[in-house]
């Protein structure tokens, strides 16, 4: 017979490892019956324990079976239970004491206090053992008729440390329900010799050092078998954002039609630049500080090209070109301050103006632009104050509606779009302008997907360029087809500080079907 190990046996100093291996030590078929009783006995933590076992587990110096024990716990108020009867009896006895004339609820409270009063007389009620007598509650049992069942079912689970062997299911059920009792499971383990086992575990070398090739020992030290079959740990790296993949998809079309990208990392631009190389009044809603974010420091931009600064400042008071213009005093300080970016037609317009003045004179130009614009706007599910436009134009001799549509045509069908409307609409600097509005076949309706037109005489004659040059534009923001592609209805959940990072790091790649081929 084997007997476990006294823990006076063990030395104080020695560790749960050894304790094992010593244990296991005593003969051929020596047993760990099961860790729980046997950490008990040898005063040692059974989380130690079971972590050497692990280890020494994985040499194969032990082997370790599952094994689990649960019983039933009592809680605090069960143990009072335990003590002082149920409360629906200490409420039927409080009753009965007062006669028959009952007792109110505040007396009840008093004598036997808020929370067995609580629980004790709801139950009473439940088991018809009291009645309401106006304001009063009267037994209608005694307490000698009645028997306390929950009393002697915690008593039973007591006597038995927990064990609901041959109680009732309905009983334990109902103990359940009060919150009396709790089941707890405990994982133990039976251990014993594994196939490498030794009385003193040999550590195994994990690498091969220059020392061992130098004394030769390499050739006696036993190592620690290698799984090649093992995955190593996971390369932590920069991920990109679906913005940017679907700006690189973007971009990469627009590429591929012949277009080149305009340098648009300048986010703070002049208001002449922003608005009145536009054509766009310095009385128009959208110069307001509601609607645009003004820099305090610097305040003004530094200089403009006068030259130019003079033909737009008499396009806006007088007009030209067939115009009469808006007819006010165009003021300097306005067209100096300095704001972020509302659009990236501020550098379409810088773009437009190099152009014209460029060395050997105007040639036709392909331009496009994705980057970040500002815009002093409410935030909501679809609205920030910050997103990204997509930004095209053309030009070139004698351009037509025909040519924009025709365009705008060739990039949505590059990106899987296939069906179009354009409805009229108004902007300052395009004549004609169209909305554009794109089939949504998830969302089964039309949804506006871009804005369009052709940059009016107003705006393109004080650059200088030829007459009959014509610039035809679109834009459209990177946003609303990211959320589209990616199926996200919240653009709070695409951009900003409350995006959630693991679905950043597992967005797919971006990949658009493109109709053209």
């Amino acid at each position: 017979h084997l007997h476990l190990q006294p823990a006076s046996s063990i030395a104080p100093t020695m560790s749960v490892e050894e304790a094992i291996l010593t244990y296991l030590s005593t003969s051929q078929e020596a047993v760990i019956e099961d860790t729980l009783t046997w950490s008990d006995q040898s005063k040692l933590d059974h989380k130690a324990v079971v972590g050497a076992i692990k280890s020494l587990q994985g040499d194969a110096y032990v082997t370790a079976s599952d094994l689990t024990k649960s019983y039933y716990e009592l809680s605090k108020e069960a143990k009072d239970i335990l003590a002082n009867g149920a409360q629906e009896v200490i409420v039927l006895a409080a009753l009965c004491e007062a006669g028959e004339g009952g007792i109110s609820m505040p007396d009840l409270q008093a004598k036997v206090g808020k929370n067995v009063c609580k629980i004790g007389m709801g139950n009473c009620m439940k088991n018809k053992w009291a009645k309401k007598d106006g304001g009063n509650l009267v037994a209608t049992k005694a307490v000698a008729d009645v028997t306390d069942e929950v009393q002697a079912a915690l008593k039973a689970l007591s006597d038995a440390a927990g064990s609901d062997a041959g109680m009732d299911a309905k009983t334990i059920q109902a103990l359940k329900r009060r919150k009396l009792i709790n089941l707890v499971t405990l994982k133990s383990y039976k251990v014993g010799r594994g196939d490498s086992y030794a009385p003193v575990r040999k550590k195994k070398a994990a690498d091969l050092t220059k020392e061992m090739l130098d004394s030769g020992a390499w050739k006696t030290t036993e190592f620690k078998q290698y799984n090649f079959q093992t995955l190593g740990e996971k390369v932590g790296g920069g991920y990109l954002h679906p913005l940017l993949k679907v700006r690189a998809e973007f971009r990469n079309i627009l590429l591929e039609m012949g277009f080149h990208e305009m340098p648009t990392n300048k986010w703070v631009e002049s208001s002449f630049w922003n608005f009145d190389s536009l054509f766009q009044p310095q009385s128009h809603p959208a110069r307001d500080a509601h609607d645009t974010f003004f820099i305090k420091e610097p305040a003004q931009t530094v200089s403009l090209p006068e030259d130019y600064y003079d033909r737009v400042k008499t396009m806006h008071e007088v007009g030209g070109s067939g115009s009469i213009g808006y007819r006010y005093d165009f003021k300097r300080e306005e067209t100096l301050k300095n704001l972020l970016r509302t659009h990236t037609t501020a550098v379409s317009s810088q773009m437009l103006y190099k152009l014209a003045h460029q060395e050997g004179g105007f040639t036709p130009q392909r331009y496009f632009s994705i980057d970040r614009v500002f815009r002093n706007e409410t935030m909501d599910a679809t609205h920030l104050c910050e997103f990204h436009q997509v930004e095209g134009l053309v030009a070139d001799y004698d351009l037509s509606l025909g040519d924009l549509i025709g365009t705008i045509e060739t990039f949505f069908k590059k990106i899987g779009i296939e069906k179009l409307r354009f409805k009229p609409a108004f902007n300052p600097y395009t004549e004609p302008s169209m909305e554009i509005f794109g089939y949504h076949p998830d969302l089964k309706k039309w949804t506006e997907i871009g804005n369009s037109g052709m940059f009016r005489p107003e705006m393109l004659a004080p650059m200088g360029l030829p007459e009959n040059v014509r610039v035809i534009a679109w834009g459209l923001s990177l946003e609303r087809p990211t959320m589209i592609k990616y199926r996200i209805k919240n653009i709070r959940d695409l951009f900003g500080h409350k995006v959630d990072m693991s679905r950043t790091r597992m967005a797919p790649i971006c990949r658009f079907d493109d109709l053209t081929e």
